[in-house]
């Protein structure tokens, strides 16, 4: 709808320069708050996509970027071995510096082991109406398969919505999630955080006795809860 309002603003501003007279459309917009999937949602869609696909989606899940941003990304622009990722901001944002989770950083590896990709290599030689179109095919004979028709709600850019509502949830810090997605203006931000009623979802939980396994929990996107008998009690939503 925006992308309609500015070509119509645009010829208007031209009519008028040119004293073309012409009846202008007028368009309603209807404003609808992003609705959040699960995790375990997100990770079923992942796990029955291809190499490459899981990949590109798991990469999303974990920076929240925009599908075209991943599609610019070379490899020069990723710490292999500390998973740091500069992503060039697509819409006037502002570029900014993310980390890939263990798992992904290690299936990034293999893929760019196996393609043979240079420093000047992009990650994903495709265009990002490849991706979306691809990642309908998957989601949908997915949805079919289970018979579960839910997951056909699930959008692209819900896993960046996710990453943003997730990570606000943890943090309680708007401007940190502003700065993670790259948004100039706070109102953006506000979108994915205002509604996000997470009161009733259920969690997965997990225990550490070490710090390594409290460190590998906190990695995978487990929170802290409270020390019962000498144990840390993780969580994480489903």
């Amino acid at each position: 709808m925006a992308f309609k309002e500015s070509l119509v603003e645009a010829y208007d501003l031209y009519c008028k320069a040119n004293g073309i007279a012409w009846g202008k459309p007028f368009y309603q917009r209807y404003d609808r708050m992003p609705k959040i999937p699960s995790e375990e949602k997100l990770n079923m869609i992942i796990a029955n996509a291809s190499r490459k696909f899981a990949l590109l989606l798991s990469m999303m899940r974990d920076l929240g970027t925009r599908p075209i941003e991943l599609t610019w990304l070379k490899v020069r622009d990723v710490d292999l071995g500390t998973g740091a990722v500069c992503i060039t901001s697509a819409k006037h944002c502002v570029g900014r510096t993310l980390k890939l989770k263990t798992q992904t950083l290690a299936m990034l590896n293999a893929y760019i082991l196996k393609n043979k990709l240079g420093q000047e290599s992009r990650v994903f030689a495709v265009d990002s109406s490849s991706i979306s179109e691809g990642y309908r095919r998957i989601r949908n004979r997915l949805a079919e398969k289970l018979g579960d028709m839910s997951l056909k709600s699930i959008r692209l850019y819900d896993f960046r919505h996710f990453k943003a509502s997730m990570t606000y949830h943890q943090t309680k810090d708007l401007l940190y999630v502003k700065q993670l997605l790259g948004h100039k203006d706070l109102r953006t931000t506000l979108r994915y955080t205002q509604l996000i009623d997470l009161g009733n979802e259920e969690y997965h939980s997990a225990t550490a006795k070490s710090i390594e396994e409290a460190k590998k929990l906190i990695e995978e996107g487990f929170d802290y809860v409270c020390d019962l008998d000498g144990v840390k009690l993780f969580r994480k939503r489903k």
